[in-house]
């Protein structure tokens, strides 16, 4: 199957093909169609050539089957992320949990807008733009 075509399809497009363009032109489609049929195999060949000069001895080690997209299974994906270790706790948030401890109050997030008091002066950077 080619795409999902059966022989049976493709036998009907082609006779449908060989009406529509006519006995005149229909050798001249054909010699184009392979010789583009042609092209596109040896270009393909080609590009599997430099794929495999780029990555060397690694393609050898490559399973293709599992980069299959038909393969994908969000479930089992899912499944495997739940499975996993929790994550390593960052430097930020070590950080954040100890000006909790010392203040009582947690830190505002990042990018949050602080409030100034009335009387206090916002920084301000002549050099900025």
């Amino acid at each position: 199957m080619f795409f999902g075509l059966t022989i049976e399809k493709l036998l009907v497009i082609g006779v449908i093909a060989a009406l529509l363009i006519g006995p005149e032109r229909l050798p001249r489609y054909a010699e184009t169609l392979a010789h583009l049929t042609t092209r596109t195999r040896d270009f393909l060949r080609n590009a599997k050539t430099r794929v495999q000069d780029e990555m060397g001895e690694e393609f050898e080690d490559v399973d293709w089957r599992t980069l299959d997209p038909r393969r994908y299974d969000p479930r089992r994906i899912i499944r495997e992320a739940l499975l996993d270790d929790a994550p390593v706790p960052t430097v930020r948030a070590a950080s954040a949990g100890a000006a909790i401890e010392a203040t009582g109050t947690p830190p505002p997030p990042p990018g949050a807008i602080r409030g100034f008091a009335p009387n206090e002066t916002p920084p301000f950077d002549g050099e900025a733009t």
